[in-house]
């Protein structure tokens, strides 16, 4: 069975951090691009950041210098460290994954043709 799941959500104060983990079983991980989506209230669903099997990394222009992905194929894993938290960040953090190129439907909620989590929630008060 393919699974992702999510950890490591929660609250945190503004300029805290968080280290979001994502647990991938069920198929061949290494040949997958894999990326952090979010999607506040009311909001679209946001490319945060995106890994591809080669290595190469791209951020939104929020993350940028803020957050880093990261992932370790030998443990099918991927990572967000979030440093320096703003209320609004304040979103559920979804991970997913997919032959290249990773793709999400449309912006209205977070989903696409490949693997995706089920979210984890993450809180930045001010």
């Amino acid at each position: 069975e393919v699974q992702l799941v999510e950890s490591g959500g929660g609250s945190v104060q503004s300029g805290g951090s968080l280290r979001l983990s994502c647990t991938a079983s069920g198929f061949t991980f290494d040949d997958f691009e894999v990326g952090w989506f979010r999607q506040a209230p009311g909001s679209e669903c946001e490319l945060v950041s995106m890994l591809s099997s080669d290595g190469s990394s791209d951020y939104s222009n929020s993350a940028k210098g803020r957050f880093t992905i990261s992932r370790d194929n030998a443990k099918n894993m991927l990572y967000l460290q979030m440093n320096s938290l703003k209320p609004s960040d304040t979103a559920v953090y979804y991970c997913a994954a997919e032959r290249p190129p990773l793709r999400k439907y449309d912006d209205v909620f977070c989903g696409g043709p490949g693997y995706w989590g089920q979210g984890t929630q993450v809180t930045v008060s001010s």
